[in-house]
């Protein structure tokens, strides 16, 4: 018999992708709030802060899990989003413990070491997390890390492959990051290069596949070789760059947040301007994955597709 295998957030774009590439060599049970287009494997409606997470757990005899399950975008309700990420993860893992999951494999994100302005030219796996106490999504990310820190400690039983991914891009993505890539003009801050990391959905897909296959553990940043600088990005979307001054755009935004004519608040700015640039180094040396596409190849093939169905 297969072996099972369970995906939080089956119903998202990587959890539904992941779910079909699997579906041939295990028994893929899926759980998300609501259901997925296409159903590949058993799919049960269930919140991950839910206690139905263990029985559905125990019943499927599930060995590895794949957490994919987060809030990407601030619902502006703070409380809301930190109980699905933070609470969420608690509960996914404590159901893990409590049924002897033997791997758990959990996306978090290149936000977990947050945007500061002295962060290292490139991030290594080793650097401090330290987040960003303003920016909700960098600061669950943050905790959440150090949950799972502390859960390898007391749980070494439980395996852990933590993925910290850059910005994932795939034929298909339509995401916070890629309503920056629409506008009629690329918003840059003045002083800043804004780097980019990418990485091609398809590559974030394997490394998850090689992980379960090979019952992998540790800690690995996920990005395409090189990044692109935010006059670079602007170049291959052939618009204009316009880099404004930090102060005048966190005025800007405050402004257009306040009326409700702009999702993004003025601590976005250090979103823009700091972002963290992550080096792959231990994933392709330690983890020993290949990737298919560098960051400026990853970005070229969405922008191609974007341009066909006149996203972009």
């Amino acid at each position: 018999m297969s072996e099972s295998i369970l995906i939080t957030g089956a119903a998202g774009y990587i959890g539904s992708k992941l779910a079909e590439r699997l579906r041939d060599s295990y028994a893929v049970v899926g759980v998300d709030i609501r259901e997925p287009a296409t159903l590949h494997g058993q799919f049960f409606t269930c919140d991950i802060r839910s206690r139905k997470l263990r029985a559905i757990i125990k019943e499927n005899n599930i060995k590895r899990v794949v957490h994919l399950a987060s809030v990407l975008e601030s619902s502006k309700d703070e409380q809301r989003d930190y109980d699905i990420d933070v609470n969420g993860t608690r509960n996914v893992v404590e159901a893990c413990i409590d049924s002897k999951v033997e791997q758990l494999i959990v996306t978090s994100s290149g936000a977990a070491y947050g945007y500061h302005a002295d962060s290292p030219e490139w991030i290594d796996e080793q650097d401090p997390l330290r987040g960003n106490e303003e920016i909700p999504y960098s600061r669950h990310k943050y905790l959440v890390e150090q949950f799972l820190a502390d859960v390898r400690r007391d749980h070494p039983d439980l395996k852990q492959l933590i993925l910290r991914p850059g910005t994932v891009l795939g034929a298909n993505t339509k995401n916070q990051i890629t309503n920056l890539f629409e506008k009629r003009f690329v918003l840059g801050v003045r002083g800043s290069d804004s780097p980019f990391v990418f990485i091609w959905d398809e590559d974030v897909l394997g490394v998850i596949e090689k992980g379960l296959r090979e019952k992998r553990e540790g800690v690995f940043n996920l990005a395409g070789d090189g990044c692109l600088t935010i006059s670079e990005v602007a170049a291959r979307l052939d618009k204009p760059l316009c880099k404004l001054p930090s102060a005048l755009i966190k005025a800007l935004l405050a402004v257009g947040y306040k009326l409700g004519v702009s999702h993004y608040s003025p601590v976005q700015v250090k979103f823009i301007r700091y972002r963290p640039v992550l080096s792959n180094r231990r994933l392709k040396e330690e983890f020993g994955y290949q990737l298919q596409k560098s960051s400026a190849e990853t970005f070229d093939y969405f922008l191609e597709n974007a341009r066909a169905r006149g996203q972009i």
